[in-house]
């Protein structure tokens, strides 16, 4: 699994990975006697969106590792994943947001989920993903949600990833829009040629940079 995420693979001591500990010990326990207790998520704090992605990637190589037994892998453990998310999704103490989003957002969501080219905002202070479309998970070959709270900077070619800070740390001053190029690399480390443009996003307490790359050559399988 680590090697089809890259750098969006979790660390051995994030919350993530801890989500994914006790999955495996509630999937475990509930083949082993045939009935499915509910979930430990006692002290959990995870990001939902990247968690449930992560818990998807795990039961895809699952099946993919069980080979000629993959479609009974993915029977047996498609349910519990299912009642690990609604879990997941209801526990208070997940990182989620509360209320019923505004229209404005929603159609702000909806739209840059429609854009072709990979959308990413980051914050401009830590160079975390702080979001991303379809388009983007699909360039860097990995699920959107996936990829939030990953440092951008590892999806960027190490000679890239000065001026990328250079170009958040310009945002974060209120210099305006940017356009420039630059090198990703996507989880297997393939680099990909762009051309990008960069606007800054401020709220009271952070700002983001939102960035639209456009890969100069098709991407393979795209």
């Amino acid at each position: 699994m680590n090697a089809q995420l890259g750098p969006a693979a979790p660390s051995p001591a994030s919350p993530e990975s801890e989500a994914l500990r006790r999955f495996r010990t509630f999937a475990s326990t509930a083949l082993m006697r045939d009935e499915a207790a509910p979930p430990n998520l006692d002290g959990l704090r995870v990001n939902q969106r990247r968690a449930l992605a992560l818990l998807e990637a795990w039961l895809e190589t699952s099946t993919r590792v069980a080979a000629e037994r993959g479609a009974a892998v993915q029977a047996a453990l498609r349910p519990l994943v299912d009642a690990f998310a609604r879990e997941l999704r209801a526990n208070h103490n997940g990182r989620k947001q509360t209320g019923k989003p505004r229209l404005a957002r929603r159609a702000v969501s909806a739209a840059i989920d429609r854009v072709a080219d990979a959308f990413l905002a980051i914050d401009t202070d830590s160079g975390a993903i702080e979001d991303a479309n379809p388009a983007a998970g699909a360039m860097l070959g990995v699920n959107r949600d996936a990829l939030l709270g990953v440092a951008a900077s590892s999806f960027f070619a190490p000679t890239a990833q000065a001026e990328l800070w250079n170009q958040l740390d310009a945002l974060a001053e209120g210099r305006g829009k940017t356009q420039f190029a630059t090198t990703f690399v996507d989880a297997a480390g393939a680099p990909i040629e762009v051309v990008a443009s960069a606007a800054a996003f401020a709220s009271r307490s952070r700002t983001l940079a939102l960035i639209l790359a456009r890969p100069k050559a098709p991407i393979a399988g795209a």
